[in-house]
């Protein structure tokens, strides 16, 4: 049986494929206002940026690809399983070819803040889920949805940013796109 570029079988990834498009089409953030987000000024490198736009899209295409992956506490890839902060750079290096750090704080630090009425499809979403700033992300979808690896029940999946749970966590949203 053929598979799609993710491994999945072809009436899923169509699924998915149109899932994503319809998600992409409504970039209404919520209405829930974070908490001031760390660094306003770029590090010395400058904000870690995706090459281009399209690169935004591709990176929630693909985390819809992992969906159903197992959790696993520094996990950094599919086969042995993800965490939040490995989901989201081993997206961007399949995407990119580019590193992010290994961990949600240090990526929060390194990419561009963005007000979270601006959010965009592909953006990253911040939560304090163990009492410390920026312990856990996800990849914004759209529609006020987003994709992470929480470590609750143990597998890859698609929460609303307004739920009672992420919206009393959220923390602010950073940016992988290139400034305009």
């Amino acid at each position: 049986m053929a598979r799609s570029p993710f491994g999945l079988r072809p009436e899923r990834w169509a699924a998915l494929l149109l899932t994503a498009v319809l998600v992409g089409c409504s970039q209404t953030p919520p209405r829930q206002a974070g908490t001031p987000v760390p660094r306003t000024a770029p590090p010395a490198g400058g904000w870690f940026a995706l090459p281009s736009h399209d690169h935004a899209q591709e990176v929630v295409l693909y985390a819809l690809g992992l969906l159903d992956t197992g959790y696993r506490f520094g996990g950094k890839n599919p086969e042995a399983g993800l965490d939040c902060s490995g989901m989201v750079s081993y997206i961007v290096e399949q995407v990119s070819g580019r590193k992010l750090p290994y961990n949600a704080a240090g990526i929060a630090e390194r990419t561009r803040p963005v007000a979270t009425q601006a959010l965009r499809p592909g953006d990253l979403v911040f939560f304090n889920t163990l009492g410390r700033a920026y312990s856990h992300m996800g990849i914004y979808m759209g529609d006020g949805k987003f994709i992470h690896a929480p470590s609750s029940k143990g597998k890859v999946r698609v929460d609303r940013l307004d739920s009672r749970y992420f919206s009393e966590r959220f923390e602010g949203a950073r940016t992988l796109l290139p400034e305009v």
